[in-house]
């Protein structure tokens, strides 16, 4: 058995390039359903996949480019999903306006991002063949696989609970140091917190994650109470910078999600700019900061 695989019964966890680490993920495949869940892991074995004539169709947790990379190797395939994350799927100008705010100042970096997406991430419009409904139960032969509807890190992010093996997949809920992802503009801060309170609660007994360390022998936890932790500590940090007025830029200029410029500087720094104005939002919302419209503050 390649090292790359790890298998849980039916289930085959294929480590992604890179430790799974962007712009790879981990993926599972269960070769009697033929059924293969995000395929953007390892390039040589979903190859091999493919050539075997197995795979019957593929399962996405979400829509994000490092959960596609390869899905040109299995063009025939009928491709599952979330409605909720549909519409990128269908068209690249969709799928770039998920992340990019619509202004003129952001044509350029759109443009580059359309040109990475369709070079190294094969991007090519999908037609969705079958939508993956919340609490759907899905017989795969010789294991039973429960649809759980996990938004937060996208809209439609789906986790897999194997229930007779009782293994969890949970997508980009992935309980890295790092913390949670939300940016970009259809991220939901709130349904993360949800998503995680809901998934810690399945009666699992091996936890996989689509990035990083993958695979979890044991119950995470308090790796799930650092997870949100690191959300708290990124809102505490913002809270002590606005205890004068900041503007936008001023904001993301602390790099409180990143901890540092990084490279395309550009790019981070509009990824910094939306997941900073999801804090904001809640912030605003709970009524813990004002507003002017350009400025923010501590009420």
């Amino acid at each position: 058995m390649s090292d790359t695989i790890t298998k849980f019964g039916p289930i085959s966890f294929i480590t992604g390039t890179k430790g799974g680490r962007y712009p790879y993920c981990h993926s599972l495949y269960i070769e009697e359903a033929g059924v293969v869940i995000d395929p953007a892991s390892c390039l040589d074995q979903l190859q091999e996949i493919a050539r075997s004539g197995q795979a019957k169709s593929v399962w996405l947790s979400h829509w994000h480019e490092d959960h596609i990379m390869y899905l040109n190797l299995f063009e025939e395939l009928p491709i599952w999903m979330h409605e909720a994350d549909v519409p990128p799927m269908k068209d690249l100008d969709t799928f770039i306006d998920w992340y990019f705010y619509s202004d003129s100042e952001y044509e350029s970096m759109r443009e580059s991002w359309r040109q990475m997406m369709v070079e190294m991430f094969n991007y090519q419009p999908r037609k969705i063949s079958r939508f993956l409904k919340d609490g759907e139960i899905i017989d795969l032969g010789s294991v039973t696989v429960e649809i759980l509807h996990s938004p937060g890190h996208s809209p439609g992010s789906l986790s897999f609970y194997f229930r007779e093996p009782q293994v969890l997949f949970l997508g980009d809920t992935d309980l890295t140091p790092f913390g949670p992802w939300y940016g970009d503009l259809y991220s939901d801060i709130d349904a993360i917190y949800q998503t995680v309170e809901r998934l810690r609660n399945i009666p699992a007994k091996i936890w996989l994650t689509g990035h990083e360390q993958g695979i979890f022998e044991s119950n995470p936890g308090s790796l799930w109470d650092d997870y949100l932790q690191v959300i708290q500590t990124r809102e505490d940090k913002l809270l002590d910078f606005l205890t004068e007025p900041r503007n936008m830029k001023e904001i993301a200029d602390q790099w409180i999600i990143y901890g540092k410029p990084k490279k395309p500087v550009e790019m981070f720094a509009l990824l910094e700019t939306i997941s900073m104005s999801k804090h904001l939002d809640r912030l605003l919302k709970k009524e813990v900061v004002e507003s002017d419209g350009d400025r923010y503050w501590i009420k």
